[in-house]
């Protein structure tokens, strides 16, 4: 089983629902991703003035070998799952149960080869040894994430958010508390790994409200999720891949200095892309019904497709003229003021990435991921031989490598709109896209040259601003709509149906 099948027949219009759909499962994940944002930042923070660069440049390491690592043990289940729970809920159950005993098991096989793979591409024993363990701390919460698959087949996304917001919650209170008695590293993993506990008994307890039957192992599900994973794990290996060879190269090629400084701009990268993740992640099971007809199929990627444009140009241009400003609030300027270059310079490829995020959710949907991960491989062969040649050179003429990074990546990621553009089915991307797409550049220019004429702004005063000439300007060139003011209305109305009521009414 390698490209995924369609359903048999085509969803029916009751069952997909309208936009308000998406835009309800939007607003529980952004609520959920304001929380764990904002506790995220705090966290990162108080790692980054505890442990300083160079400690705080081998967490992001460690993280990195941990994340990559967690992609083959994941092998496609997140899309998959949600996939076959959106289109059959009576198979939550049995998926969920499967889900777990794989993760496990593919959590401790590969514990030790990680520590092996550290120890072969020549860092010290520290690192190895910090690396498996990074490995192990973070399997609880690994385990607690299928729950929230489940949840989002079912369009629960607030159970889903909730899970999220307790796991970052109790994460900070332990890591301040470890990091306050002086127990460095070690302490941070340990308190990661009694909070992915917590979230696992938290995830657990909800499941009870979601009817997807009993938690339960099936053989021939696991040969199922495994078979139909295989498509979707080759993408994420792809995407995933890239981040991973750029912890390699950047920390043999540079001080560790220069690699903690990567690593914070790095983590403020992650919290911008959010919105990005959000609006594809509420639109992923909608996209998975309406992949069997094309023309309902495509008019979901348009319909989504406009507010990416719209959030992708807004975010790009707010990092550009805010990157130093938010460095300093969060790590401090004196010891990380040079990760503002690195965050500024990946302001352009933001827009990019927002675009990508949706393609990638809609070509996985329609069962297209591995010719989508042909493109990104090729962003990575790419992006990979760049970085050989910009980080020495951006080292030697900046003291700052991670700028040649950041570099390759904007670059590769044209490779990847491109493959993904071209991959799309024929209607989805109409003329009329590409008119939105210049409305949003412009947008997002003429916010920028208003800000170049303006004196220096407080981020209190200016990200304020910033969104409010961008939204004015957007609204000008009809990028935003009279239809986004009446839907942004509809759900700011107090009473919004229940996740559980209005699964029930697609249901009926």
């Amino acid at each position: 089983m390698g490209e995924m099948e369609a359903p048999a027949a085509p969803p029916t219009g009751p069952q997909l629902g309208s936009r308000n759909a998406v835009a309800k499962n939007a607003v529980h994940l952004l609520l959920g991703q304001i929380s764990t944002t904002a506790l995220a930042i705090v966290f990162s923070a108080a790692l980054g003035r505890s442990l300083g660069p160079k400690d705080f440049g081998l967490y992001f390491l460690i993280s990195a070998f941990s994340t990559f690592a967690y992609v083959v043990v994941d092998w496609g289940q997140q899309y998959y799952v949600i996939r076959e729970v959106a289109r059959a809920p009576a198979r939550g159950g049995e998926l969920l149960g499967t889900t777990l005993a794989l993760r496990a098991a593919g959590a401790v096989v590969l514990s030790l080869p990680a520590g092996l793979l550290a120890w072969a591409l020549g860092y010290d024993a520290r690192t190895c040894w910090f690396s498996v363990a990074f490995l192990v701390a973070s399997l609880p919460f690994a385990l607690a994430q299928p729950f929230g698959m489940v949840f989002r087949g079912h369009d629960h996304m607030g159970l889903d958010a909730w899970v999220s917001v307790v796991n970052k919650s109790v994460v900070l209170a332990l890591a301040v508390t470890a990091l306050m008695l002086g127990t460095g590293l070690p302490g941070v993993l340990l308190a990661q790994a009694l909070a992915g506990l917590v979230a696992f008994a938290v995830a657990a307890r909800l499941y009870l409200r979601v009817a997807a039957g009993p938690v339960r192992w099936s053989a021939p599900t696991a040969r199922e999720v495994l078979a139909g994973g295989s498509a979707i794990v080759v993408v994420m290996i792809a995407i995933s891949v890239q981040p991973y060879l750029d912890a390699i190269i950047l920390s043999k090629l540079v001080p560790a200095d220069v690699v903690g400084w990567f690593g914070a701009a790095k983590n403020i990268m992650g919290t911008l892309l959010a919105p990005a993740v959000i609006i594809g992640t509420a639109a992923y099971p909608r996209l998975s019904r309406a992949a069997s007809d094309v023309s309902t199929f495509n008019a979901e990627v348009r319909a989504t497709l406009r507010p990416m444009l719209c959030l992708g140009a807004l975010v790009g241009v707010g990092t550009y003229l805010f990157a130093d400003s938010a460095i300093a609030l969060v790590y401090g300027r004196q010891q990380f003021g040079a990760a503002g270059s690195i965050l500024k310079v990946f302001a352009p490829g933001l827009f990019l990435v927002f675009v990508d995020v949706l393609f990638g959710n809609a070509l996985t949907a329609l069962g297209r991921a591995t010719a989508f991960a042909v493109a990104k491989v090729g962003s990575v062969l790419l992006s990979t031989g760049l970085d050989l040649v910009l980080i020495p050179l951006f080292q030697r003429r900046t003291g700052n490598g991670g700028i040649g990074v950041v570099l390759g990546f904007v670059a590769s990621e044209i490779v990847v709109f491109g493959g993904a553009a071209l991959l799309m089915p024929r209607g989805s991307l109409r003329p009329g896209v590409a008119v939105d797409v210049l409305r949003a550049l412009a947008s997002a220019g003429v916010t920028a040259l208003l800000f170049r004429w303006l004196p220096p702004l407080p981020m209190a005063i200016g990200v304020p601003m910033c969104v409010l000439a961008f939204a004015l300007c957007a609204l000008a060139l009809g990028l935003i709509r009279r239809s986004d003011l009446s839907l942004l209305k509809a759900l700011a109305r107090p009473r919004i149906p229940a996740p559980a009521a209005a699964s029930d009414a697609r249901a009926r």
